[in-house]
């Protein structure tokens, strides 16, 4: 061969199955890498068995095997407050719910069943994935220019609640009260999970003792507090001044405010909120007591969430009620 002739390119040789007897052709050259034959492969699917199920198919062992992992691993994250090594016992309340909630590959379709409502419907686990809404689903605009929404949300103890008024017939409902303040400094864009976990540290430090939310007489007089340099226009419904200070104070130190007396007004209605006489009223072509007038009562802590402009889902920062995930426990 001449010094000015190019040598052929050598291609890669047919490639023959031994088991088919198919052989496929060259599909690139050796020395260019050039491809000479796209091979795309013929991928069979699989041909499913004539018996969809085999003959000593169990459906409850089948079920349990499937849903017993699932369930344990939503135990698991539910009290993941728990330590990474914790082994069952039932030393302390949220290791024996742990211990109750756990399925066992031999329990039966009874225990199964309760320890599954324990979790979901009881503890509230099939609750805290859903999307709460507040005020329009339409509405996503930022509210407040962005600001973030502290939350934080008291209730009535079920125990003192009072009995049916045997006059009136009327059944008590368990007061709550809900009160909230605004991250001026922060926005949406710069809020982060470290700066609320350290924020529900401080909740936690102001309004929980031992585990307990603290508590503060809920009555008829309304107590204002207006600070909207600070995201703060408070409206405290409390029986008296000495009632609702300590929740406005504790309600600034979350932000590290000093309280200033001169943004403080005071309304006292002159309506009693108690019926001595109760008379009844036309409703709907029916006759009934009107409820009473911002009656009084003792409201406990329950928990903090934040809102976040266009987040759906609120991040709850404390919780005292077990039934939602906090970042601080």
């Amino acid at each position: 061969m001449a010094d000015n002739e190019t040598p052929d390119p050598v291609q890669v040789p047919a490639y023959s199955n031994p088991q088919s007897g198919q052989v496929y052709p060259p599909t690139s050259v050796i020395a260019t890498g050039a491809t000479l034959t796209p091979f795309t492969p013929v991928v069979q699917p699989a041909i499913p068995s004539d018996k969809e199920l085999p003959e000593d198919f169990d459906p409850f062992a089948h079920l349990k095997q499937v849903y017993i992992p699932q369930h344990n691993a939503a135990v698991n994250l539910f009290f993941s407050d728990l330590a990474s090594d914790w082994k069952p016992n039932i030393a302390t309340a949220r290791s024996s719910l742990r211990v109750a909630c756990t399925i066992n590959p031999d329990d039966n379709e009874l225990m199964i069943a309760m320890r599954h409502r324990l979790l979901f419907d009881i503890l509230g686990w099939g609750q805290s994935n859903l999307i709460v809404y507040n005020g329009s689903k339409n509405d996503i605009a930022p509210p407040v220019a962005g600001h973030p929404k502290i939350c934080f949300y008291f209730s009535q103890d079920v125990q003192s609640i009072p009995a049916i008024d045997p006059i009136t017939k009327i059944v008590p409902t368990r007061l709550d009260a809900e009160y909230s303040f605004r991250l001026m400094k922060e926005t949406s864009t710069t809020i982060t999970k470290l700066k609320l976990t350290a924020l529900a540290t401080l909740i936690k430090e102001f309004f929980v003792i031992a585990g307990v939310g603290i508590q503060f007489t809920k009555g008829k007089n309304i107590y204002t507090y207006f600070d909207t340099p600070n995201g703060y226009r408070l409206k405290i419904y409390a029986n008296t001044e000495v009632d609702a200070l300590p929740i406005i104070e504790k309600l600034l130190e979350c932000q590290e405010i000093v309280y200033d007396q001169t943004k403080l007004t005071s309304n006292e209605p002159l309506k009693p909120n108690m019926n001595v006489e109760p008379v009844q009223q036309m409703v709907y072509g029916k006759e009934v007591y009107p409820p009473n007038f911002r009656p009084i009562a003792n409201v406990r802590f329950r928990y903090s969430y934040a809102e976040i402009a266009l987040v759906k889902k609120p991040i709850y920062l404390v919780d005292t009620t077990g039934t939602h995930k906090p970042l601080v426990h």
